[in-house]
């Protein structure tokens, strides 16, 4: 089978996942045109590339797939009427955001001196990243409020109102898709109104998407309270960070809470087993066959281990903190550049599945690694 494959340039192993398949031409994401995409059968985004009528104009692709968990960027209403089979990745760097989050929080608690045991955390989506940091935490035997009103309206249980988490919750965890329509749209789902309500002393993270929360409303309550900790890998007007706002923020970082080398493998590799089912062929890979050995891949401790010690042999969010503040200095155009340049080059980063712990003999601190993602032997 020589097919013609049109894939985003960022994304990795292409070439050797999809070999059986033909050939490979790698383009930007974001400035994808219809031009270059007009031959391809098969089509291979991520989230920068807005793929829809004006795109495929001149095309006739058999499969489109997006190796990302979210489809705002997707007409999926105008692939089905063009019968274009499409699949997206969903989870496939579910738990590499949910790592970010804890590494996040885990390097805040020290900062600040507190315990993230003693604190009431509050998810606001919770779907294929929601649910797993949800599962994390509860295994870590923290207190945990939910709030997802398209869940709830389909039945599901355990939620609370948004207005109760803001005020309730000591860390709030965005992670909802972005949505403008329906009855629960996400687009600017946090603005002054719900800004304001936050609870005193609260840390807000976004790893979602950046419109979830009005950015001119969040500097504007941030210039406010002191008391507000920001932590924000999204931005409402991507490429193009607004310096400003990330002056005020202690975690400032490019779009990369979900770029575990893992993640974006099991996203191609993803996106190889749906392109398979769609032509009706049998896979003849695996995704063991193309993970790398990482470079520690397991370590001896005692019971005197700290969670945060373990956490930092697999990610550090300072050190993307302080690369995306070193590109604030420039115009838009020049920010916008380094940004997607940052998450162009973006360096390694392991799973902490992928970090065996041995020598641990206390059952309590075992369970508690486990529950944090780590192996323990």
């Amino acid at each position: 089978m020589k097919l013609n494959i049109v894939a985003d340039e960022n994304m990795p192993l292409v070439e050797e996942i999809f070999a059986d398949f033909g050939s490979v031409k790698r383009v930007a994401g974001r400035t994808m045109s219809a031009d270059q995409v007009a031959d391809a059968d098969l089509l291979l985004v991520r989230s920068v590339t807005q793929v829809n009528e004006e795109l495929l104009a001149q095309a006739s692709p058999k499969f489109v797939g997006t190796a990302t968990i979210g489809t705002d960027h997707i007409d999926t209403d105008y692939l089905q009427t063009r019968e274009i089979a499409f699949s997206s990745a969903p989870g496939c760097n579910a738990d590499a955001v949910v790592e970010y989050v804890l590494s996040s929080v885990f390097h805040m608690a020290q900062t600040q001196g507190f315990d993230p045991a003693d604190r009431t955390w509050g998810i606001i989506g919770v779907g294929n990243v929601g649910g797993r940091l949800q599962r994390r935490l509860e295994g870590l035997g923290y207190n945990v409020l939910l709030n997802d009103p398209p869940r709830e309206a389909k039945g599901d249980t355990g939620f609370v109102a948004l207005e109760q988490l803001l005020a309730e919750a000591d860390i709030i965890c965005m992670h909802t898709p972005l949505t403008r329509d329906g009855d629960h749209p996400s687009h600017h789902l946090l603005s002054t109104a719900e800004l304001s309500g936050l609870n005193e002393g609260v840390i807000l993270l976004n790893a979602g998407r950046g419109p979830v929360i009005d950015n001119t409303a969040l500097l504007e309550v941030k210039q406010q309270r002191d008391d507000i900790t920001l932590i924000l890998d999204v931005w409402e007007h991507e490429p193009v960070v607004d310096p400003e706002l990330a002056a005020l923020t202690e975690i400032a970082t490019p779009h990369i809470a979900g770029y575990s080398h893992d993640g974006k493998i099991r996203g191609t590799f993803m996106l190889y087993e749906a392109c398979c089912q769609a032509l009706g062929v049998e896979p003849t890979k695996t995704l063991e066959d193309f993970l790398p050995e990482p470079a520690i891949r397991e370590v001896t401790v005692n019971d005197q281990v700290a969670a945060l010690d373990l956490i930092r042999l697999r990610y550090d969010p300072y050190r993307d903190d302080r690369d995306l503040r070193r590109t604030l200095q420039g115009n838009k155009e020049e920010r916008a550049v380094d940004f997607d340049r940052l998450r162009k080059q973006y360096p390694q980063r392991r799973e902490f599945s992928s970090l065996t712990v041995s020598g641990v003999t206390s059952a309590a601190i075992g369970e508690q690694l486990k529950a944090l993602g780590f192996k323990v032997s």
